[in-house]
């Protein structure tokens, strides 16, 4: 299934451009990281995508969540068709700009950073420096996951959650740090004084991670 998506195009592209793909929470759109844009790199490509399916308020979503059963927050058929149409569109993108040389990264939040662990994990291959912003590795995605830590080398995490969040609580943020650790993967937990979202140190931390 084709993903519906906004894009920032730099001045040139070439087969060494960076590509950035954006997954946006819960019952939000397209819009909302590729704000982002502003402060990202200049030469950078930059693609927003809208979650297929619809929410209340006019927003979208990537799957469905049952906030009154923490066992079964996700709706996994759901999560691993949107993770299939990701992949498949991230495909075509890199493709159609004949981009074979350059980084592809990663940024999500929330339900967004849920999927960007499921691609990094299964694909590292693909992809460079990911970002999970107020999220949490979901085990049941996870299932089958790359584990051979010279396939795992290139990849770069940063990992951030608010300690007041009322969304996904800081506990299950926190199993990035242990996940990662054990997988031997490159990462940077951060903890800020915030709810569920991304306050400024958050953002000036983002950004200086990406200008790596």
């Amino acid at each position: 299934m084709n993903l519906d998506y906004i894009v920032r195009e730099p001045e040139n592209i070439t087969k060494n451009t960076t590509i950035l793909f954006m997954l946006h929470g819960y019952g939000s759109n397209e819009q909302d990281l590729f704000s982002f844009r502003e402060t990202l790199p200049k030469d950078w490509l930059i693609v927003s995508f809208r979650a297929p399916r619809n929410t209340q308020f006019e927003g979208f979503s990537w799957y469905d969540i049952d906030f009154n059963n923490p066992e079964n927050f996700v709706d996994i058929p759901q999560a691993t068709q949107s993770l299939n149409s990701i992949m498949e569109s991230i495909l075509k993108i890199v493709t159609h700009y004949e981009i074979t040389e350059g980084k592809t990264n990663l940024c999500g939040f929330s339900q967004g950073g849920i999927l960007c662990y499921a691609l990094a994990l299964k694909y590292p291959e693909m992809f460079n420096y990911v970002a999970c912003l107020s999220s949490y590795p979901e085990e049941k995605l996870l299932t089958g996951i790359v584990k051979d830590k010279k396939k795992l080398e290139k990849l770069r995490f940063f990992v951030s959650h608010g300690t007041d969040d009322a969304v996904i609580p800081l506990e299950w943020g926190r199993k990035a740090a242990d996940l990662l650790y054990d997988l031997g993967c490159y990462f940077t937990f951060r903890e800020y004084m915030s709810g569920h979202g991304v306050n400024q140190k958050n953002y000036i931390d983002l950004m200086d991670f990406f200008s790596k």
